[in-house]
């Protein structure tokens, strides 16, 4: 069987980790090392994602009338801009990774040399898109970020999957990865929940989509640490 792996990193920036960011997920900067380790492998395919937000994103609560702009609280309805019969609920966020800004910067420590492409997503104000591939709509999807296009022009066969946060951007960018058609794998230990509470949920959807959870030893990562590219000796 062909094997082409990809590793997708989501969204290790500076509004994500402690000890500033204004979104910062519990123990996020402690996957940094892991994260280095992954991307001293030989993957064909290196990509970190960012979150790159206007001022005026969707999914800040400054950004909406009280008394339903409490971060981390409040749920709006989000209607699909091109489609008004079509609509998603979504939960508010403090201000975060606004393009441009130093809370939108990959951490200093992540080994970026290392990474092929960045990709940008959440540039569109009037969507959430916590998938690195896209937003949630489907009659019609409002904005995507050219990931899917990047990894088959690549020929990629497998997606691994890590980065922030386990409970959003990790899990619907690897349900995305899996509806694209790439084998996906999730690392765990390279990833940290917002919510760890919410990931039995997470579990049961990846279950259903043939996303699989695997430790940093699995036989996999074993793989991609002896791929030799196309042609090399």
């Amino acid at each position: 069987m062909p094997f082409v792996p990809a590793l997708v990193i989501v969204d290790v920036q500076e509004d994500f980790c402690p000890p500033n960011g204004s979104l910062a997920v519990t123990d996020g900067r402690s996957i940094v090392p892991l994260l280095n380790t992954l991307l001293s492998y030989p993957f064909p395919l290196k990509i970190a994602t960012k979150d790159f937000h206007p001022r005026n994103h969707i999914s800040f609560a400054s950004n909406h009338p009280p008394p339903n702009n409490k971060a981390f609280e409040s749920v709006i309805t989000i209607t699909n801009p091109l489609n008004p019969g079509e609509s998603q609920e979504t939960r508010l966020w403090p201000v975060h990774c606004v393009k441009d800004t130093p809370g939108s910067e990959l951490v200093p420590e992540l080994h970026v040399d290392k990474v092929h492409e960045i990709v940008e997503k959440g540039m569109d104000q009037r969507v959430e898109m916590y998938s690195a591939f896209a937003d949630p709509f489907k009659q019609p999807c409002v904005s995507r970020s050219g990931l899917a296009k990047m990894l088959h022009d690549k020929g990629v066969t497998d997606v691994f999957v890590a980065g922030l946060a386990a409970d959003y951007c990790v899990r619907y960018t690897a349900l995305d990865a899996a509806k694209e058609g790439f084998k996906t794998r999730v690392v765990e230990e390279a990833t940290k929940a917002v919510d760890p509470a919410s990931m039995d949920e997470v579990l049961r959807e990846y279950a259903e989509a043939g996303v699989e959870v695997i430790g940093k030893d699995d036989a996999s990562i074993e793989r991609v640490r002896h791929y030799a590219y196309p042609g090399q000796v």
